[in-house]
């Protein structure tokens, strides 16, 4: 259920995930509040499962994932509206 206060509309981001310096400790996954990342099945160069995302569409921009890595593996870039025609507010 979404809750609209006006035009204000949650912000979502787009997930960047850097594979090889990744070292498979699951903080990015275990803390989502929306569980858009997973542990893969894949194995990157230094013998780790790097995180990979299973929900893009639910990411919500907290950039939780990008402040609780270690490695500064990950990291969220804004994503642009895809509606052009209605104005909204957006948090900052």
């Amino acid at each position: 259920m979404t809750i609209r206060f006006g035009n204000l509309r949650p912000k979502k981001g787009n997930i960047h995930i850097n594979k090889e310096r990744c070292k498979g400790c699951g903080f990015c996954v275990e803390f989502c509040p929306r569980d858009v990342l997973e542990l893969s099945e894949e194995f990157n160069k230094k013998g780790y499962h790097p995180p990979r995302v299973v929900k893009a569409d639910e990411c919500i921009y907290c950039q939780l994932c990008e402040a609780i890595c270690p490695e500064f593996a990950i990291f969220v870039t804004l994503k642009k509206e895809e509606e052009k025609g209605e104005e909204s507010e957006s948090r900052p």
